[in-house]
């Protein structure tokens, strides 16, 4: 099974194991919920700003790849998406929570992965932490990796391994290793105009989106009056 996911993928994936683990009342997720909660502005290193149409490829590719599956409850018309990853990839709770957050916020210390776990309901202190993440480091394909600890760091963090070496790499901020596409480089010689139209471009972007689903959901509503 291919364990180098892309971007997408892996912000996908570890939103449909977060949201299993933080709000199964509300598991599995419609499409739009999944992209709410790809795109949401808490919790997410990078902030992203994906359509409804791109979440349904990648979920699509998760599906082809045994990670997740598209299901459709007795009287609902919505189909909904859940991750298999822990069936996949033979993971325990303790291991899912951790990942998830490693997907989501990219390189972490041990005290951050403790605090930023405490809502999966797992119950682990920093040493167990630390074990479960040794557990993970240790398997014959590895999840994750410690990294060195650099200069002005008080503690080494943890990246995981779900996009391979290169792109953990260029997530961690290691100097001297170039991103792969997905990883996205940026070079401008003006950072702030830069960081001002990617600002609007994405405000843009998301009112589209907004418009779009509005016109769907209008369409759909007349379709039914119609019937």
């Amino acid at each position: 099974m291919r364990r180098e996911l892309t971007d997408e993928e892996i912000r996908v994936l570890g939103c449909l194991i977060e949201k299993e683990m933080t709000t199964p009342d509300n598991y599995p997720l419609s499409s739009n919920a999944l992209v709410n909660a790809c795109n949401q502005t808490t919790n997410r290193e990078p902030i992203v700003h994906y359509t409804e149409r791109q979440v349904d490829q990648v979920v699509l590719a998760l599906r082809e790849e045994g990670l997740a599956r598209t299901v459709r409850g007795d009287g609902q018309r919505v189909h909904k998406h859940k991750h298999v990853a822990g069936e996949a990839w033979r993971l325990s709770a303790p291991e899912l929570a951790l990942v998830s957050v490693l997907l989501l916020r990219g390189a972490q210390t041990v005290n951050e992965l403790r605090t930023r776990t405490e809502r999966h309901g797992i119950g682990l202190d920093a040493a167990g932490v630390e074990r479960v993440l040794v557990g993970l480091a240790e398997r014959d394909t590895p999840f994750v990796r410690l990294l060195e600890r650099r200069p002005g760091e008080r503690e080494a963090r943890w990246v995981h391994l779900v996009g391979g070496e290169v792109l953990a790499a260029a997530h961690a901020g290691a100097p001297g290793v170039a991103g792969t596409g997905a990883a996205r480089p940026r070079s401008s010689a003006d950072p702030a105009a830069e960081a001002a139209r990617d600002t609007e471009v994405a405000a843009l972007r998301a009112a589209l989106d907004d418009l779009t689903r509005r016109f769907d959901e209008l369409c759909a509503r007349l379709g039914e009056s119609v019937e």
